[in-house]
């Protein structure tokens, strides 16, 4: 267990995704500048000790809502309305965060990405290349889903996918998951007092996958656990260590790189069989 968690400090190349609830203050919806300005200087010190950082973030949907004062009602078009808030919410969220790299002399880059980025070989390539040269300049990525444009047919659909995806593409060492929740339980802890908690995951076996089904009838499947299983699949799959978290502590970040036994460890077991495309273009089907 412990020489599994010294192998941590290791890690070069890191993908941290956070979702936006835990960037934004739970009773306005507004974004929380404290936890913004953690989250970023985290970032920062892992950079400065030389390893590449990637950061997925959510957001730019709420934050361009909250823009044009639109409050949640029944629209002609919510899809339209949806992409119309992300195409200003980006813009603001990017600004936010170029701001607060700058203080810390880093400097940031955006790229939005689409199922179309990964099933397509030629995307796919650019995109790789895209972070392949963002690393060798120092450049922190921020990654979104292009929320201004996705729709059914070409949405990835959720940011645990989206980071393990990202982690795979990148050749990363290591997929963090900041949440709401301490890491994987063998039931939701909330309403099973007896639930335990999960800290190493050697292998992710067919029971394990189907606890954070909703139709399993387990209540794990709250929470998103099952985008998060789903998630687990193709880093492992891929060659990717992955660390469910809780977001509650941001500076959980360095304590996990320092080989602390915080969340839940899933161990990669790299499938050269696994077909990164073909899984992406099969999801939602």
């Amino acid at each position: 267990m412990e020489n599994f968690r010294e192998r941590i400090k290791d890690k070069k190349r890191i993908v941290i995704k956070i979702g936006s609830s835990s960037l934004q203050h739970a009773e306005t919806g507004d974004l929380d500048y404290t936890k913004l300005d953690v989250l970023v200087r985290e970032l920062c010190d892992l950079r400065n000790q030389g390893k590449d950082v990637v950061l997925v973030t959510s957001g730019a949907i709420a934050v361009g809502k909250k823009a044009v004062h639109l409050k949640d009602s029944k629209e002609d078009n919510p899809i339209a309305v949806k992409q119309a808030c992300a195409a200003v919410g980006q813009a603001r969220l990017m600004m936010t965060y170029q701001k607060i790299f700058a203080e810390y002399n880093q400097v940031a880059a955006q790229i939005l990405m689409t199922k179309n980025t990964i099933v397509d070989n030629l995307n796919r390539f650019n995109a790789q290349n895209t972070f392949a040269e963002l690393f060798k300049l120092g450049v922190i990525p921020i990654v979104n889903e292009n929320d201004t444009v996705a729709t059914y047919e070409i949405e990835i659909g959720d940011n645990d996918t989206l980071s393990a995806i990202v982690a795979s593409l990148v050749g990363a060492d290591l997929l963090v998951l900041l949440s709401d929740i301490d890491g994987l339980y063998t039931d939701d802890p909330r309403k099973n007092p007896n639930a335990e908690f999960i800290e190493i995951v050697e292998e992710l076996t067919d029971d394990l996958m189907n606890m954070g089904k909703a139709t399993t009838g387990s209540s794990v499947g709250t929470g998103g656990m099952n985008t998060k299983l789903q998630a687990a699949k193709i880093a492992n799959s891929t060659g990717v260590d992955m660390i469910i978290a809780n977001s509650r502590d941001i500076k959980v970040i360095h304590r996990i790189l320092d080989g602390r036994n915080i969340g839940t460890l899933f161990l990669a077991h790299k499938d050269n069989q696994f077909d990164l495309p073909l899984y992406v273009q099969q999801m939602h089907k």
